[in-house]
């Protein structure tokens, strides 16, 4: 069984791999591998951002249901090779940066244009 290195009951970091909970409607997880993971970017969340609970507004970023999220001002944007994107916020951003940077994944900080 894997141990959690972060759990904060949506975002999970596993020894193995990064897991985000409701990611699927209505109640399924998506599980990334470290190694499938290219890069993070940690990004600050806009006004749309921060009030979006789930889903996408530009079918590319897909954000898992987070009824946490208005209170939160940054996310990390996960890159594994995919169109879609998935756009996560954790309780403790910088907690689950380190974590995924201790298993060799680049985390990078940016603002992209025109991101929520």
């Amino acid at each position: 069984m894997a141990t959690a290195e972060y759990d904060d009951g949506k975002v999970i970091c596993t020894d193995q791999e990064l897991v985000i909970r409701d990611y699927y409607f209505p109640a399924g997880s998506k599980r990334l591998p470290y190694s499938a993971i290219r890069e993070v970017r940690r990004i600050d969340l806009g006004f749309f951002g921060q009030w979006r609970i789930y889903g996408s507004s530009d079918f590319v970023h897909w954000l898992n249901f987070d009824i946490r999220r208005p209170r939160k001002d940054s996310g990390l944007v996960i890159y594994a090779g995919t169109r879609t994107r998935p756009l996560i916020t954790p309780d403790d951003t910088d907690r689950v940066a380190t974590v995924l940077a201790g298993h060799g994944v680049t985390v990078t900080s940016t603002r992209e244009p025109g991101l929520y």
